[in-house]
């Protein structure tokens, strides 16, 4: 039989995390409830979770610094929960690694739908590695930079950095069409797919995480093309 998968829910309301495990364990999911960010934190090691629901107005250190921790240390997916739905909440979560973010109160199908979601793109790494470097070849490299999507790498100005699988992933699809231009929904579509549940800032996000660690080059570098999206230029 096959191991259920485990989903750790941070949230320091007893009756929204019951009513999630509730859920998720109607559809199979083994669930483990906290209700704050230290003891999620200690927890999580032990537990072992195949994703974390995680609420951000919790006591003491909150869902942003909780996230930034487990960062830290794990790739393991995180989906934000909050009642705070303005832009520049959605953002930050996006960028210190959360891989969605759900606005209080949410519907207990798209709660559900989302975990599956999200899952199904981490179970699905290996494989899409595996096709792509069948088309395509396992890396890239330019002058400085060698991206290697069989094992997850980046080597840049002789150095190895550090880089969740979307961000990577995202690199080497611009990377492997030099000068070629891609919205962001293109963008959306190939990185994350058709079934991601989410809106064009996360590419945005994703780019400026990007830059942060990969700087132009004097032969290449990220760009923006303005009102349409993003392209890997290869300067001639």
């Amino acid at each position: 039989m096959a191991e259920k998968q485990r989903i750790l829910i941070v949230d320091d309301d007893s009756n929204i995390a019951e009513l999630i495990s509730l859920y998720l364990i109607k559809e199979c999911y083994d669930t483990e409830i906290v209700g704050d960010g230290e003891e999620a934190l200690r927890v999580f090691p032990e537990f072992k979770p195949h994703l974390v629901l995680l609420d951000l107005m919790l006591p003491g250190m909150d869902g942003y610094q909780v996230c930034q921790k487990i960062r830290s240390s794990s790739q393991t997916p995180i989906i934000m929960l909050s009642a705070k739905g303005e832009v520049f909440d959605k953002v930050l979560g996006l960028e210190l690694g959360a891989d969605d973010y759900m606005i209080k109160p949410f519907d207990s199908k798209e709660l559900v739908a989302r975990v599956k979601a999200v899952l199904r793109r981490y179970q699905s790494l290996p494989a899409q590695a595996a096709a792509r470097a069948d088309q395509q070849g396992d890396y890239v490299e330019y002058t400085d930079l060698i991206v290697n999507l069989t094992n997850y790498s980046v080597i840049y100005m002789g150095h190895s950095i550090e880089m969740p699988p979307k961000e990577l992933e995202l690199l080497y699809f611009l990377a492997s069409s030099p000068n070629q231009v891609f919205t962001r929904e293109q963008l959306l579509d190939h990185i994350w797919g058709y079934e991601y549940i989410g809106d064009t800032r996360t590419v945005d996000v994703h780019i400026k995480r990007l830059r942060e660690k990969i700087k132009d080059h004097s032969g290449w570098a990220l760009t923006t093309v303005w009102g349409i999206g993003y392209k890997f230029e290869v300067k001639r």
